[in-house]
C-alpha cells in the first residue's frame, strides 16, 4: 500500500497545492485503496494488486476530467514542457549529502589554518634562534588553508546543476533528507554553541599569560581557539545549508513543496550597499576586536565590544532590511 501512495505523490508532485488539486487527491487515494482491498480480497498476492491498481488509476491525463483537474494538469503540462525539471534519485541525494559533508570540512579547515597560523610568529619572536621559523610557518600554514577552500570549491563542481537547473525530489528522498536533518540538528547545535563559547572566551588566555615570563603564549592560544571555534560553526552551518537546499528544491506553491521544510522568505535589503553591511557587520567587528585588543592589550576590557556590537546588530539589520 505504501508503493500505491508514493507513486501518487508523484503524480500530484508538480501540480498546485490548491483546496481542489489535494480534495482531487485524497478521492483518488480513496478508490485505489478500495480497489487495492478488492483485489487482495479476491486472493491476488499485494505485488500484483499494486501493479493492477497503478495501471487501472496511474494515468492523470485520463483521470482529470473525472477529478475536476482538467485546467490544472494542462497548466502543469505546459510548465514543464517550457520549464522541464530534474528528478534527483535517492542514490543522488545520498551521494551529494556525503559529498557536501566533505566540502564542509575542507572548507572549514581550510578557515581554522588560516586563522590560527598568525600564533606561529607570535610563539617564535620569544626565540632569537627561532624568529624566522615562526613567519615561514604561517605561510606554509596560510598556503594549505587557501589550498583546502579552493578545493573545496571544485569538491562539487558535478552537483553545480542543483542550482543552476529546475530539480526536484520525491516523497521517499525527501523523508530520507529531513531525517538526515534531525539527526544532524543535535550535533549542529552542539557545535555553533561550543564554537560561539570559544570565541567569546578566547581572551581569557591572554590574561592569564599576562604577568608570565610567557607573555606571547596567551595570544597563540587565543587564536587557537577562535579557529576552533569558527572550524565548528562553518562546518555545521555548511553542512545544514546543503540539506536544507535539498528540502527546497521542490516548487513551493506545488503539492510536492510541501515534502520539505517550509522555505524561509529571501531577505531583501534597500540597496546593495544596505546588504553589503549586513554581510560585513561581524567580520568587521571582529577585526576591530582584535586590533584594538593586540593595540592595548587590555583584553579585560575589549571584549566589551562584543554586548554592544550584539544590541548594534540588530537595529543596523532593522534599517538595512527592506519591508515586506
Amino acid at each position: 500500500m505504501e508503493t500505491i501512495k508514493n507513486y501518487l505523490e508523484a503524480m500530484f508532485a508538480g501540480l498546485p497545492d490548491t483546496p481542489e488539486v489535494r480534495r482531487a487527491r485524497a478521492e483518488l487515494l480513496q478508490m485505489m485503496e478500495d480497489k487495492y482491498n478488492e483485489l487482495c480480497e479476491e486472493g491476488q498476492g499485494e505485488n500484483t494488486a499494486v501493479g493492477t491498481v497503478i495501471s487501472e488509476f496511474g494515468n492523470l491525463d485520463e483521470l482529470a476530467e473525472d477529478l475536476g483537474l482538467t485546467k490544472e494538469v494542462q497548466e502543469f503540462h505546459e510548465i514543464e514542457s517550457a520549464n522541464p525539471r530534474r528528478q534527483i534519485s535517492l542514490d543522488e541525494t545520498m551521494a551529494y549529502i556525503g559529498n557536501r559533508i566533505r566540502k564542509s570540512l575542507y572548507r572549514a579547515l581550510g578557515i581554522m589554518l588560516c586563522i590560527v597560523s598568525v600564533a606561529c610568529p607570535i610563539l617564535s619572536s620569544q626565540s632569537e634562534r627561532f624568529i624566522l621559523a615562526g613567519p615561514a610557518m604561517m605561510f606554509v600554514c596560510i598556503a594549505l588553508g587557501v589550498g583546502f577552500i579552493v578545493y573545496s570549491g571544485f569538491a562539487d563542481s558535478e552537483w553545480k546543476f542543483i542550482r543552476r537547473q529546475p530539480c526536484f525530489i520525491d516523497m521517499n528522498t525527501a523523508s530520507y533528507v529531513k531525517e538526515r536533518r534531525r539527526s544532524f540538528e543535535g550535533i549542529r547545535a552542539i557545535c555553533v554553541t561550543l564554537g560561539i563559547i570559544l570565541c567569546i572566551v578566547c581572551w581569557v588566555p591572554c590574561v592569564l599569560f599576562a604577568m608570565s615570563a610567557r607573555v606571547t603564549i596567551g595570544p597563540a592560544i587565543m587564536f587557537l581557539l577562535v579557529g576552533i571555534g569558527v572550524f565548528l560553526i562553518v562546518y555545521s552551518n555548511s553542512v545544514s545549508r546543503g540539506l536544507d537546499l535539498l528540502l527546497r528544491l521542490n516548487e513551493p506553491r506545488t503539492i510536492s513543496g510541501g515534502y520539505g521544510e517550509p522555505a524561509v522568505s529571501e531577505v531583501k535589503y534597500v540597496s546593495k550597499t544596505a546588504e553589503t553591511i549586513v554581510i560585513c557587520y561581524w567580520p568587521v567587528i571582529t577585526c576591530l576586536y582584535l586590533i584594538l585588543s593586540f593595540l592595548s592589550f587590555r583584553w579585560d576590557l575589549t571584549w566589551i565590544i562584543w554586548p554592544i556590537a550584539g544590541v548594534a546588530y540588530r537595529a543596523v539589520v532593522i534599517n538595512c532590511r527592506k519591508e515586506d
